[in-house]
């Protein structure tokens, strides 16, 4: 933004009124600051645009003629006489002496007219420097109605950007109003929600609490569970022992077959085998639980065979780990040295090809 003072220097220079280290530093000014050059220029073209506006004064037709005139007259001499002695150069020197009186007077009348002629240029000088006086002050003028109405643009565009201000500080209040109302919702809200997440908490430890005894109890179940199949294993056997006692002892294959497993050394199972309808019955009890992809599967040791014969796949129970599984050879069974149960692969195998899991003969 120009100052006053440069106004003030630039429209001197648009004049050609600045001189010496006063124009110096104001041309290195311009030459910093283009708006102050552009301000020069436009003061120049309006103090040009007053000069034409301005009407043309001519001077007089005849005053050069009178100058001219006057410069001549001024370079004339004295004409000399011839002295004559008296009487004749009498009439001569009264003729001279008129002559002389005339050119004195005519020399008079010459100096006046070119002082009046002197004191009109000087008249006209002093009109043009008023005309000039008035044109400068009619640029002033110009330019202090430019000043004005540039203030008068910067005032209104200050008022302007103040009422911006206020609106958006306005509106920042507005805004901070309405951010710390939803702070403090916000912060209600997570409170409710804390308070939700303490009671959900104390209410999971509470449950968690009543899961834990609810577990103790169902080991007991278990172990109680696992002591009753242990006496009704043993009463199987008991049964078994007493059915072979009361029954023709040479038509029934009853064989108790132990774990093999280092994990369930506690798996037990017994096989009855009818060899009348070459039938059989497997008891199992306390086995691990399979794999999806696995089965348990039964073999008869037949001495006429190679290799045992297949007696069926099974699985038990995941909890319990007991089956009762009815069974029948794939080849016929003359007689029976031993019975085995292995893990295989899903549906069983062919041929055994997976570790003993039961073994008894």
């Amino acid at each position: 933004m120009i100052d006053e003072r440069h106004e003030e220097l630039a429209a001197l220079a648009a004049f050609d009124l600045l001189e010496g280290a006063e124009l110096a530093q104001f041309e290195a000014e311009c030459a910093r600051d283009p708006a102050l050059a552009a301000l020069v220029r436009d003061l120049r073209e309006a103090a040009a645009s007053l000069a034409l506006a301005a009407p043309a004064v001519e001077p007089p037709a005849a005053l050069r003629d009178r100058v001219l005139a006057s410069i001549v007259n001024s370079k004339a001499g004295t004409p000399r006489a011839n002295i004559i002695s008296f009487p004749v150069w009498l009439p001569w020197f009264a003729a001279a002496c008129l002559a002389i009186s005339t050119a004195w007077f005519g020399q008079l009348y010459f100096a006046s007219r070119s002082t009046a002629t002197l004191l009109g240029e000087q008249q006209e000088l002093a009109d043009i420097g008023l005309k000039s006086a008035r044109t400068q002050l009619e640029t002033e003028r110009l330019l202090s109605g430019q000043q004005r109405a540039s203030l008068d643009r910067q005032l209104a565009e200050s008022t302007r950007q103040l009422a911006d201000a206020t609106s958006r500080a306005t509106s920042t209040d507005q805004l901070l109003a309405a951010a710390r109302s939803q702070l403090g919702e916000e912060r209600a809200t997570l409170g409710a929600r804390v308070a939700a997440l303490d009671q959900q908490l104390a209410a999971m430890q509470s449950r968690s609490a009543d899961t834990t005894r609810q577990l103790e109890d169902a080991r007991k179940l278990l172990a109680a569970s696992d002591a009753e199949l242990e006496r009704q294993a043993q009463r199987i056997v008991a049964i078994a022992t007493d059915a072979k006692l009361e029954s023709d002892l040479a038509n029934f294959k009853i064989t108790t077959l132990a774990s093999m497993l280092k994990n369930s050394p506690q798996a037990l199972a017994v096989a009855v085998w009818n060899p009348a309808t070459q039938q059989g019955v497997l008891q199992v009890d306390k086995l691990p639980a399979l794999a999806a992809d696995k089965d348990y599967q039964l073999w008869v040791v037949d001495p006429q065979y190679p290799a045992p014969v297949d007696g069926g796949v099974f699985t038990v129970d995941a909890k319990t780990g007991a089956a009762h599984v009815a069974f029948t050879a794939k080849q016929p069974v003359r007689a029976i040295n031993a019975f085995a149960v292995t893990l295989e692969r899903k549906g069983g195998v062919p041929k055994a090809e997976g570790p003993f899991v039961l073994l008894g003969k």
